[in-house]
């Protein structure tokens, strides 16, 4: 058994493992990165949101020239999609980002151990045959699809997101178990492509967790597009045989209803993925939620030990993986860095997409806020019907006394580029009248967040 020795060893290459071994290096620690499978990335880049942009903008081009070519004058013949080429860009798009992380690993010194990692003691894991001697150790090993007890994934019929993003084909039917910000994702994928997509979701809107306006919207917008939604419904059975899936379920007046189907999607959340970690060999025991406690400088109970990512909590995003990655590194070399997490955007990539950061009015009022707000639609803005983008509206949310900048919430074409206006405004923690005296270019989709800004004080110019 052979013995290596560091300053900090990262677990998990993700978004947030190898930013932070690449700051640790940065920061004249000697660091290593250890990751269980041959591929560097994690779930973001190889089966999570790298391959799924990239298909959600291939889907959407191929929709698009299909439903608004001939309103540009482009007119094709026998239009028709490639799908297997489809899948092959966005391999080659994947491979690209993983030659590009093992070269920025060679460029920061950052050695990469490709293997298990199995905790050791609070100094010292194990990774295949040798033992690893580290001053720290930075846990970022994320989190994977949640199954269905009575639906377990075979990546063939019963997908997870890492199957949808497999397919070999395009299936004439799929029905998705939740309406989650994964669920619409992948299946307006699919529904672009030409398969009839069916959502079953327990809850009584889709992507539950957004404000409800932008929920209520991109239903709407989602249905115009051939999607099918069962709200407040629930999947009890299915049941499968050569030819399809029948699946059972029960709808809000407690009927059943049978839905045949070729493939499921169940796509209900995600879990931390800490199985074969050896926690227990050093003292660490996992939340009720199955979550890694921290205190708020990402430590463990053990102090040499951090988190980060999707297996502390808060939201599983690969962009709050990346900051807390780089404040662990931070703080294991002795800077005090600061997360603000109400700057930390959401985004859905649908079309249209849609962008939240900060607070909905609902959420500022029940901690006893006043509140006002503004709301723009882009149908009123210069730029939209030039580009054919007239969905959606932006929405500010102020308090009433002071006019601070509570939250932006952005349903529309290219929200998730937009969205960085109101993550700055949090950051700095901006009033309304900042955005106001702000010079906006013409003509712009941003122009609509100024424009949302003025109708706070009932000013807005277009509306």
């Amino acid at each position: 058994m052979s013995n290596m020795e560091f300053d900090v060893v990262v677990i998990g290459s993700g978004p947030g493992g190898y930013v932070a071994a690449i700051r640790a290096a940065q920061l004249k620690l000697k660091t290593a990165c250890v990751e269980k499978n041959a591929d560097l990335g994690g779930t973001c880049l190889n089966v999570g949101c790298i391959p799924s942009k990239a298909l959600l903008y291939s889907s959407e081009l191929y929709w698009k020239c299909k439903k608004e070519g001939a309103l540009h004058g482009i007119k094709a013949e026998a239009l028709h999609c490639d799908f297997l080429a489809m899948m092959a860009r966005k391999n080659k798009i994947v491979s690209g980002f993983r030659a590009g992380i093992a070269g920025l690993f060679k460029k920061n010194k950052v050695t990469h151990l490709q293997g298990t990692a199995t905790l050791l003691s609070p100094h010292s894991l194990r990774v295949g045959s040798q033992e690893i001697k580290t001053k720290y150790i930075i846990l970022a090993t994320g989190s994977e699809p949640t199954p269905l007890p009575f639906l377990p994934f075979d990546e063939k019929k019963i997908l997870s997101s890492t199957g949808a993003l497999a397919l070999p084909y395009t299936p004439e039917r799929m029905t998705v178990v939740g309406a989650g910000v994964i669920g619409v994702e992948l299946g307006s994928v699919y529904s672009r492509l030409g398969t009839q997509v069916t959502f079953v979701e327990f809850m009584d809107r889709v992507c539950p967790t957004l404000e409800e306006s932008l929920s209520k919207e991109l239903q709407t917008q989602l249905t115009k597009q051939g999607l099918t939604f069962y709200l407040s419904s629930k999947v009890n059975s299915a049941l499968m045989n050569d030819k399809e899936i029948s699946v059972q379920i029960t709808l809000p007046d407690k009927t059943t209803k049978t839905l045949a189907t070729d493939v499921v999607l169940v796509s209900i959340g995600r879990r931390a993925y800490t199985q074969g970690l050896g926690l227990e060999q050093v003292g660490i025991s996992l939340t009720p939620q199955g979550l890694v406690p921290i205190d708020g400088q990402f430590r463990t109970k053990v102090p040499s030990i951090f988190a980060i990512g999707d297996i502390v909590d808060g939201p599983m995003l690969a962009h709050k993986a990346e900051e807390e990655g780089i404040a662990a590194a931070e703080i294991i070399a002795g800077q005090q860095p600061h997360i603000n997490y109400a700057a930390i955007p959401n985004v859905v990539y649908t079309y249209p997409e849609v962008a939240s950061v900060g607070l909905s009015e609902a959420q500022a009022q029940q901690f006893g806020l006043s509140t006002q707000s503004g709301v723009f639609p882009f149908k009123a803005n210069s730029r939209a019907p030039c580009s054919a983008e007239e969905d959606g509206f932006v929405k500010i949310v102020v308090e009433g006394q002071t006019k601070r900048i509570l939250g932006m919430h952005i349903i529309g074409a290219h929200a998730s580029e937009l969205i960085v206006a109101g993550a700055l405004a949090l950051q700095k923690k901006m009033t309304i009248d900042d955005i106001i005296h702000t010079p906006f270019a013409h003509p712009t989709l941003a122009e609509a967040i100024k424009e949302a800004a003025l109708a706070v004080h009932n000013r807005a110019i277009h509306k």
